[in-house]
């Protein structure tokens, strides 16, 4: 199945940024910032025959929203970090880059246990749910978000149907199996302090691939 771009780019709901529509005003000018290079970098994570897909909850301010890519911020971006793709120069006016603590716990898992080059990241609901009036802050995905995202979900996953699919957290669970898609496996998230339960759940995949 093709991935749904335009349905990716085109979602629109109140108090949500949609990273591959939407100009943020830290966005430098440059050709490698805003939505149509957040989604240009999208598409080459997703040139893959991914092995292992990671589906984490929602996009965060500090990683997806700028980057175009679950479990990505700028700062990996800019270590040539995430296999297919990468910037040469800073993409935001933040006085240091963007550093999600998450994205890089997820990713350092990946490489040390050389997964990377063969996963592919997304979330449950792809877009970045906020706090109203405060573009930059995380909040957890209403059902009815999480619901409105599914159909994009769905796609996303039968576009790699030869790939373990891994719930990252147990919002991302529930809503797999809400699609009829039971995970290879649930893993902690590495944020609010699991990042050493989820490096473990990553290790015990690697041994079993």
């Amino acid at each position: 199945m093709t991935i749904p771009f335009d349905a990716l780019s085109g979602h629109v709901a109140e108090h949500v940024y949609n990273p591959w529509a939407d100009v943020d005003p830290m966005d430098l000018p440059v050709a490698e910032a805003g939505p149509a290079a957040r989604l240009a970098r999208l598409r080459a994570h997703f040139a893959v025959d991914a092995r292992l897909i990671l589906v984490g909850e929602a996009a965060g301010y500090q990683g997806c929203h700028f980057s175009g890519m679950a479990f990505t911020n700028e700062k990996l971006l800019l270590a040539g970090r995430i296999p297919r793709v990468r910037i040469e120069a800073r993409i935001t006016s933040r006085p240091l880059p963007w550093c999600e603590p998450s994205a890089t716990v997820v990713w350092g898992a990946l490489h040390a246990h050389g997964l990377a080059e063969h996963a592919v990241l997304w979330n449950s609901y792809a877009w970045h749910p906020h706090k109203p009036g405060d573009r930059y802050s995380n909040r957890t995905p209403t059902r009815t978000e999480l619901e409105s995202g599914k159909a994009v979900l769905d796609a996303v996953l039968d576009h790699f149907t030869d790939a373990w699919v891994i719930a990252v957290g147990q919002v991302s669970g529930r809503t797999l199996r809400s699609l009829g898609r039971e995970p290879a496996a649930v893993v902690r998230h590495p944020a609010m302090g699991g990042a050493n339960e989820f490096r473990a759940g990553i290790a015990e995949l690697a041994a079993r691939f």
